[in-house]
């Protein structure tokens, strides 16, 4: 068995959910290497998140973002958390409830997902700037 612990930086994206998960395999191709394995992908942001889900149509992801801004709104009084922007406490709201970490399978040296889904960034901030994931492979290499 072997181990991989890899820092993938990721270019700044607007507020929103973007599909990352060409931009996460094209910086591990050590994935190649894996018959059969696990990856563990960890964000090391506060106010950003990760999530899996529908690949294709890009409502899906608008919908996730008016669903996300619905649930949790800015501006409202009861926040305590405000000198970084009216938009920083619910993103570090939203990014709790969206979890900071994956564990996708490898198979045959890709990751293994459903044909419809995608790794999301969850981008919570209006200027959240670039981001920085650690991932870590384990498994069988060929």
């Amino acid at each position: 068995m072997s181990w991989i612990q890899k820092e993938i930086n990721l270019s700044p994206k607007s507020r929103g959910f973007h599909i990352i998960t060409r931009e996460i395999t094209r910086q591990l191709p050590e994935l190649s290497e894996f018959s059969v394995g696990i990856a563990h992908i960890f964000i090391c942001h506060t106010s950003a998140s990760l999530t899996i889900n529908e690949n294709v149509s890009p409502d899906v992801r608008r919908d996730f973002e008016s669903h996300f801004n619905e649930m949790v709104p800015e501006n409202e009084p009861y926040y305590q958390h405000t000198l970084e922007g009216s938009d920083d406490m619910p993103a570090h709201i939203k990014s709790s409830i969206l979890g900071s970490n994956l564990t996708v399978p490898i198979s045959k040296g890709r990751i293994n997902m459903g044909t419809w889904q995608g790794i999301y960034l969850c981008e919570h901030r209006d200027q959240g700037g670039p981001r920085k994931l650690i991932a870590t492979i384990h498994g069988e290499k060929k």
